[in-house]
């Protein structure tokens, strides 16, 4: 930033607003102050992690068993401090990193007061004033030009559209735009949250919660348990009280104690509390692991997004270019001048004081060619209002500067340069002509510039848009993993639509692209056009939202990149918004995924991670489930036949810990680059079935007839403590049957993983403080023989359930192909 001392500024009429006018602005609220927030505020994201329906039930349960005085069938309570801790620490850790992106460099500003040009910071500018825009500012607030010396300004960050635009006294100016060149005096029109920026992204600004597919399905679990469970849990107490000899006996002897326990049992079996830990959990660790990639999850959740992207909507500038202008070529036009002079001219006509982006392009590419400065002898700058630029050297007097401007002033006869220039625009090039007068410069070229009628076109100067290195294989990536990518921008739509076939967007096949003017206004309409179309030009923002809209009307899961003011609105409405580390604060407030150092490549690594949690849940979700299918099957059976519950809430904890939780972590973590598919809660059901009926069957027969066969009378405790022992040996028998199941196929780690924990529950067995904690026991006597004959039956009947349901399942699919 240039300072007011080191800059000779215009004389101007104006003398702007007194101290008093100032004052008074910024008392009753005109100043430019803005309150924005980068992203959710820390009490929101506490509030989402801690009111949550799996915490409710859960507590709930967990205050009934600490009423009864017996802790140690609490313990499962914890999962909600871990589950709520995870989500809260990610979330913050996240909202930390993109408050530190969003900080913009405090920059002062140039206006004009009481007759005196004074630098103000950005809050300090206030309505109705008179600001100087300068060369290289951000435009700090709204405002029309008063006076302008050349002003040109990228409002790509609004609009979309690359190009610089020159602007003129009267016309409108917006915060957030970039001055490229030249300077203009403004005064201010809208400040603070008035301004337009501020406008276009107000709706962006509320905060909408990532549609999560797993999570979803996990709370149509819950969302059903719930309506089991308070029922079923009021008909568990009651039949435990029958169980223990009625109402008054339980109260008079301390037995209800128990009867809530044995009720609690059921209902904390039929919650999958450690699925929704873990999806936590993995979440998390996919998002720590994606940090280490500089790629930033704001939600946890998005990750998983990730895996049922189909549609990938990219935003031109800042994803597939960098936003810079390289030097492709100089193309001569075969007039006989020398190539290597042209080169140097070109070179020279480039190296101005302060050369535009197109100049510095020129210069770092033929400065690779080993091109150095030459001797130039007189020179004109480049004039957006000339459109051209000039030097002389020993060679003659070259220009350089827009095509239909220097032909129109050497007169006819050159429409095949024209014709040749169309050609390359049409590419997506930015052509410039370069023409060389042989003979000498007027005395006075330099204070009254005019081009030459007798010049002769000499070469093309090709540049385009710097395509990132990246762009070309991440897209080729997408298009191997069946996600279409569309480019959609503000800028001209055959430009872009070239820059897609240079980066080959649509693989061999040309890309079909439209101006976004000739869109239909009706969504179902544009939902018809878009699928016949992979590049859109010329989009308004309001247009990028409905263009997502309308993907959603033919279900498509969409994912949109951004970085402008301008895609703020499509961000938020797609599944998925991805913003570049580089955008405006407002787009990455709203986006769920931030690529912090703005590398569109890393994109198939986050998606791929949001594969392998997706797949990975599925596995581990149909593990938890099976528990949930039992638990409830064992209640209602307990209900209906009035027995003591057959375990203790400490039992489920200790087995379900070997047998579902700590190996569930270990495959959810596991590489797995399966593609989504999409019916996740209905595989996952139909998986949990047979497992939970032969296991509900299994513990019931145990507990109907055992005591019969044993002669042991439930009434006494020691009788059916040694019952419960046994039944918690069924239980892990059989789960460590079904974790073989989920965890095929068994070879390698797998296999050794299933082995590692049937030993380490037998051994715990025999571990008196563990067996003594969790109420366990070792069978000896005729109690070993009992329970060996009760586990082949038991292993016998889940074979059988599941050798049928998979019977059935083929028939099911064989009718379906059938049909088809």
């Amino acid at each position: 930033m240039e300072s007011a001392t080191s800059v000779t500024m215009p004389d101007i009429d104006e003398r702007g607003l007194s101290e008093r006018d100032v004052a008074e602005r910024q008392a009753d609220g005109r100043g430019n102050a803005m309150k924005t927030s980068s992203s959710r505020s820390i009490m929101d994201i506490i509030r989402a992690n801690v009111f949550t329906l799996f915490n409710g039930i859960i507590l709930g349960a967990m205050v009934l068993v600490l009423i009864t005085g017996s802790w140690k069938d609490a313990v499962f309570g914890f999962v909600i401090i871990v589950n709520t801790g995870i989500g809260i620490v990610t979330e913050l850790k996240s909202k930390r990193t993109l408050d530190k992106l969003s900080i913009l460099v405090e920059s002062e500003y140039l206006v004009h007061r009481d007759g005196a040009d004074i630098q103000v910071p950005h809050d300090g500018i206030v309505l109705d004033d008179l600001l100087w825009i300068r060369s290289g500012e951000q435009v700090p607030a709204d405002g029309t030009i008063v006076q302008t010396w050349g002003l040109e300004l990228d409002e790509s960050m609004l609009t979309g559209e690359s190009r610089t635009v020159r602007k003129k006294a009267g016309s409108e100016v917006y915060s957030g735009s970039t001055a490229v060149s030249g300077m203009a005096l403004v005064k201010v029109t809208a400040v603070g949250e008035h301004s337009y920026a501020a406008k276009i992204t107000a709706e962006a600004k509320v905060f909408k919660k990532t549609t999560s597919d797993l999570n979803k399905g996990i709370n149509t679990i819950l969302k059903v348990m719930t309506f089991v469970v308070v029922p079923l849990c009021v008909l568990l107490i009651w039949s435990q009280m029958k169980a223990v000899g009625g109402w008054s006996q339980a109260f008079a002897t301390g037995q209800w104690r128990q009867a809530v326990i044995s009720a609690v049992a059921g209902v904390v079996g039929m919650i999958p509390e450690g699925l929704v830990l873990l999806t936590s959990l993995n979440f998390a660790v996919a998002a720590m692991r994606l940090a280490r990639k500089n790629t930033l999850v704001q939600e946890l959740e998005s990750v998983e997004t990730l895996a049922r992207v189909d549609c990938l909507n990219l935003d031109k500038t800042g994803t597939i270019t960098d936003g810079g202008i390289a030097f492709n070529e100089l193309r001569m036009l075969g007039g006989g001048e020398n190539k290597q002079d042209t080169r140097q001219a070109l070179f020279d006509l480039s190296n101005e004081e302060q050369p535009n982006g197109t100049g510095q392009a020129v210069l770092e590419g033929l400065g690779r060619q080993g091109v150095t400065a030459g001797r130039v002898l007189a020179r004109v700058p480049f004039s957006s209002a000339r459109k051209w630029s000039a030097i002389v050297s020993d060679s003659g007097v070259w220009y350089m500067g827009a095509p239909e401007v220097i032909i129109s002033a050497l007169g006819g006869g050159h429409e095949d340069v024209l014709r040749m220039v169309n050609e390359n625009a049409n590419e997506g090039n930015r052509v410039l002509l370069i023409a060389r007068h042989a003979g000498q410069a007027p005395e006075d070229f330099e204070e009254n510039p005019r081009l030459d009628s007798s010049a002769r076109p000499v070469a093309l100067v090709l540049c385009s848009e710097r395509i990132r290195s990246d762009a070309e294989s991440t897209l080729a990536w997408f298009r191997e993993q069946g996600v279409r990518c569309r480019i959609i921008s503000g800028d001209n739509p055959v430009t872009v639509g070239a820059i897609a076939r240079k980066v080959k967007l649509t693989g061999d096949r040309e890309p079909v692209y439209m101006d976004a003017r000739e869109l239909p206004e009706d969504i179902d309409e544009l939902a018809e056009v878009l699928d016949n179309v992979d590049v859109l030009g010329r989009v308004l923002p309001n247009q990028k939202k409905a263009v997502v809209q309308a993907l959603h009307k033919n279900d498509h899961v969409v994912a949109m990149t951004g970085d402008g003011v301008n895609d703020a609105l499509a961000l938020k409405e797609a599944d998925l918004g991805i913003a570049m580390g580089n955008a405006a604060p407002a787009t990455k407030a709203i986006a769920q995924v931030v690529l912090v150092d703005s590398k569109f490549s890393h994109l198939p690594d986050v998606v791929a991670r949001g594969r392998q949690v997706m797949a990975n849940m599925e596995r581990v979700a149909s593990l938890f489930l099976v528990k949930t299918v039992y638990s409830a099957l064992i209640s209602l059976g307990v209900v209906l036949t009035q027995i003591p519950f057959p375990y203790l809430p400490r039992h489920i904890t200790y087995l379900g810990a070997l047998t579902i939780g700590i190996p569930a972590f270990i495959l959810a973590l596991a590489p797995n680059t399966r593609r989504y598919i999409p019916g996740f809660l209905k595989r996952v059901v139909l998986f949990a079935l047979p497992g939970g009926i032969a296991v509900a069957l299994s513990v019931l027969l145990s507990t109907w007839l055992l005591p019969g066969v044993m002669h042991w009378d439930l009434a006494n405790a020691a009788d059916l403590t040694q019952l419960r022992a046994l039944n918690a040996i069924i239980l892990f028998v059989l789960g460590i049957l079904v974790l073989a199941r989920v965890a095929q196929p068994l070879t390698g780690w797998r296999g050794l993983m299933v082995l590692a924990f049937a030993v380490a529950g037998a051994v715990g067995m025999v571990i008196p403080f563990v067996r003594n904690f969790f109420a366990l026991i070792v069978p000896r006597g005729t109690t070993m023989v009992a329970t060996l004959i009760v586990l082949a039956v038991s292993i016998v009947i889940f074979f059988v359930c599941v050798g049928t349901a998979r019977v059935l399942s083929v028939r099911r699919q064989a009718r379906k192909a059938a049909k088809g």
